[in-house]
């Protein structure tokens, strides 16, 4: 069966132009923004949500050698904490910003150890939010994010996620008023 993980159109922007960006600006928007929405989410996740996440969880142990069928229960995942934020704009960006080259990710987690790496990011980011610790639930999810682009990077040997053109150099604010 060929199921595309990335089918669902949620989020504010075409399905396919977040794949347009580098990984190194998709990551760093992601640290900056995902965690925001996270923390925010800490404060405002529902004892449903909890539960959810807690079933989430365990379907993601269910799907221990099984890559597609742990990505469809990771967006659930992310989308129920996401969703949890006051902030409906916010989540529906950090939404696109998840799917960034998703075909890419499932090649990632069928790498040795990726999906017990994720897993266990998972259930710390669940004891966090039980906590209803937003500093905790932020510095949990930038731990996850940084092994997503880590993986990211370590997979990517087929050019299939531009780190991007080299950073232009910057004129001093003074030198450029100068011209």
């Amino acid at each position: 069966v060929d199921v595309k993980v990335s089918a669902q159109r949620i989020g504010v922007t075409n399905p396919t132009s977040i794949n347009g960006y580098s990984l190194e600006a998709v990551h760093a928007a992601r640290l900056l923004v995902e965690t925001a929405v996270v923390a925010d989410a800490a404060r405002h996740l529902s004892n449903e949500d909890i539960r959810r996440l807690e079933d989430s969880i365990a379907a993601q142990e269910q799907a221990f050698n099984d890559p597609v069928r742990f990505l469809i229960c990771d967006r659930e995942f992310h989308l129920t904490i996401y969703y949890a934020s006051t902030n409906r704009l916010l989540a529906d960006f950090v939404v696109d910003l998840y799917t960034y080259m998703l075909d890419h990710r499932r090649i990632a987690m069928a790498q040795p150890g990726a999906i017990e790496k994720s897993l266990e990011d998972h259930r710390f980011i669940v004891r966090a939010l039980k906590m209803r610790n937003p500093e905790a639930v932020a510095a949990a999810f930038s731990e996850h994010i940084l092994r997503i682009h880590d993986t990211s990077l370590a997979v990517d040997e087929g050019g299939l996620a531009d780190t991007g053109p080299a950073p232009a150099q910057t004129i001093p604010f003074n030198a450029a008023r100068r011209k």
